[in-house]
């Protein structure tokens, strides 16, 4: 490794993970451009193992989606970015493990869906993960073929400390990050948040081996995993003058915004609102032009459709942004730092 990249591991024993956001003293500070090598637990703490190992029975709340953090970025203050590029996301286990719950999901009643019919069965599915193929096992309960998925390792939960002081539950999203659970917060995406305290406070959590977009039924293929991401500083906020007010992701082909509320159509319109603003100060159309061009060539995944708040995402390939260039081209910048990274590992 060269000596002009800072590298800092972050291995945090149990006792010292977290679950929150917000309300915790920092675990390591780094300077801006410092790579992190870090371990995450997957959302059940490790305790759910085999389809009789049931959420309710081994878990305890509200000690559930832990997080490794706080990371302080040194120099972080309210005002700033905070770009965080992730560069390997890699399962740490060669098992993996999904579940329904009987009050917790998008297609049960729940305490805020309130229904007379009975709730979802409690139950487990063990997945295979084979680090080499690149592949984790579905196996069904009650026959029927057994399918083999690609990975695509993601983190559900990645965010910087509120504003105002605020601690928010990890399950829960919202305009610092957490858990989001995009699909595109995989490797090679770069996450930009607004800096709220000093430091940022980075927090990262909820590995999954793959999740479809909504993680309609509550969970993805949840694991533990051995992640690695760059950390810059953009000071000032963004060469547009202000941090984004809702988190944003880059990558090489696309520009995103996100947001997380209820009700869905809310969190559909911040995420549409944030990337035509967005797109707007990047060519200097005027809005409504902005409005047009997202309007045709936009994209609307879902993050979730289950947490406390849910989440969307705006997402416009950055090939209809004719001479863009987002946040003074820290995207790019930090896949040369991964990539310097990579080669000398």
């Amino acid at each position: 490794m060269t000596a002009s990249l800072e590298v800092v591991t972050v291995a945090p024993a149990a006792d010292q993970l977290r679950y929150t956001f917000g309300g915790g003293e920092p675990l390591v500070t780094v300077p801006p451009g410092s790579v992190v090598e870090l371990t995450t637990e997957d959302c059940f703490g490790g305790r759910v193992r085999g389809v009789g190992d049931l959420p309710s029975q081994v878990c305890e709340f509200p000690y559930l989606n832990p997080v490794t953090g706080p990371i302080a970025v040194e120099g972080a203050e309210p005002g700033d970015t905070l770009a965080v590029h992730l560069v390997e996301i890699a399962p740490a286990r060669d098992w993996a493990v999904s579940s329904t719950f009987p009050h917790f999901g998008a297609l049960t009643t729940t305490h805020s869906t309130a229904m007379l019919h009975e709730a979802l069965e409690e139950r487990v599915w063990v997945y295979e993960v084979d680090r080499e193929r690149g592949t984790c096992l579905f196996r069904p309960h009650r026959g029927g073929p057994e399918v083999e998925l690609p990975l695509d390792p993601m983190h559900g939960t990645i965010g910087v400390a509120p504003a105002g002081g605020e601690v928010f539950a990890s399950i829960t999203p919202g305009a610092h990050g957490g858990n989001m659970d995009t699909p595109e917060a995989r490797a090679g995406t770069t996450l930009y948040f607004g800096v709220n305290a000093p430091g940022g406070l980075l927090s990262i959590g909820d590995g999954h081996c793959r999740q479809g977009e909504g993680e309609v039924c509550g969970t993805a293929v949840e694991a533990a995993m051995r992640t690695v991401v760059v950390v810059d500083l953009v000071k000032g906020g963004t060469p547009g003058g202000a941090p984004p007010a809702w988190p944003r992701l880059e990558t090489d082909e696309h520009l995103m915004s996100t947001g997380s509320v209820r009700p869905l159509e809310d969190a559909f319109r911040i995420s549409q609102h944030d990337l035509v603003t967005w797109a707007a100060e990047l060519t200097g159309w005027d809005t409504l032009d902005a409005l047009q061009l997202v309007s045709q060539a936009g994209l609307a995944p879902a993050g979730n459709v289950v947490d406390t708040n849910y989440t969307m995402v705006a997402k416009l390939p950055k090939r209809f942004l004719p001479g863009a260039v987002a946040v003074d081209g820290v995207h790019d910048r930090l896949r040369e730092t991964a990539a310097a990274y990579l080669a000398q590992r």
